[in-house]
């Protein structure tokens, strides 16, 4: 073998020490900590995210952003077109429907500030109620008869709740469709509250609560149980009960100690079949302020279908005008 030359030896011999020290300084380092996991924001509500996209879509000044509860949340602001208003009109929009929505809703609040009444569209919370139930998971299925087969992780379970220790809690039970439902109230309860807050605010002399389908149910219900001494009418059109109530309108309306303007349309025989329980009751009741309307749909002209609603509404609210 031919014998390296000198130099080289040199190098070898400096350079081997030289990397033993950093390969040793390198093991000795201490570990960078893990990076922190980013937290993501938490998803919004169905209900925030089409009032979001609403605002970027209405001007400014028709929007109102009230609080209630601790969450805030939009409502749609159109005062009177009149130096001295009649007063204002809450409305409530039914399941799955917006402050803005384009049934009944828009309609209303963009027209009947020309009959001298302000008004105000609210967006109503996500409902537990109407959320879809998860679907429970199948217990294992159980081992076979005279089976002496252990599986590998059968102690598992046991090895774990061990080892959480005995102050481990048990998980809280699901909530019943009646606690979400009591949920669902509260929070649209706080909204409505939020809106009569509003319109005392602007000094409203009257204040009438409006209903589209579910929002009728919940205005009704809100007018038994708060009685505010404020609101002293309710408007329901196409009032629908939500499935999980466990009463329904027919309960509710007829019992109000409010004047009550009851107007649907009679599309389907369970439709009129409602409608009349309704009237029915009322008639049971001593002194009941109800009243029904039946209008007739014309459902290839929604511009004049909107139109009609949007007169009777404002001859009940304003008979002289």
């Amino acid at each position: 073998m031919r014998a390296l030359p000198h130099a080289t030896l040199l190098a070898l011999a400096t350079a081997l020490p030289l990397s033993l020290a950093l390969t040793a300084t390198a093991a000795d380092a201490p570990a960078e900590p893990p990076a922190a996991a980013v937290e993501r924001p938490p998803l919004l509500e169905r209900s925030e995210q089409e009032a979001q996209a609403l605002a970027r879509q209405l001007p400014a000044q028709e929007q109102q952003t009230l609080q209630a509860g601790g969450d805030n949340f939009l409502a749609l602001w159109h005062p009177a077109n009149d130096p001295d208003p009649a007063g204002m009109v809450i409305i409530i929009p039914g399941a799955g429907e917006t402050a803005n929505w384009p049934e009944v809703v828009a309609p209303l609040r963009n027209r009947l500030p020309d009959a001298r009444w302000s008004t105000l569209s609210l967006t109503l919370p996500d409902l537990l109620s109407e959320a879809m139930q998860p679907r429970a998971v199948d217990p294992p299925a159980p081992a076979a008869a005279g089976s002496s087969a252990t599986p590998a992780d059968a102690n598992a379970p046991i090895e774990q709740a061990a080892a959480s220790g005995a102050d481990a809690t048990a998980p809280a039970p699901a909530e019943t469709p009646d606690d979400q439902l009591k949920t669902d109230a509260a929070r649209i309860f706080a909204r409505i509250d939020a809106g009569i807050a509003f319109a005392q605010q602007v000094k409203a002399r009257n204040i009438v609560l409006v209903g589209h389908g579910t929002g009728a149910y919940w205005a009704a219900r809100y007018l038994s149980e708060r009685q505010p001494s404020r609101a002293q009418r309710l408007v329901m059109v196409a009032g629908k009960t939500p499935d999980a109530a466990p009463a329904g309108l027919d309960q509710l309306a007829p019992q109000l100690k409010v004047p009550v303007a009851d107007i649907y349309y009679a599309t389907s025989p369970a439709l009129r079949s409602a409608a009349a329980q309704r009237l029915q009751a009322s008639k049971r009741q001593v002194g009941s302020l109800y009243s029904q309307t039946e209008l007739a749909p014309l459902p290839g002209d929604r511009t004049a279908e909107q139109e009609q609603l949007y007169r009777r509404v404002r001859g009940w609210l304003s008979p002289q005008s």
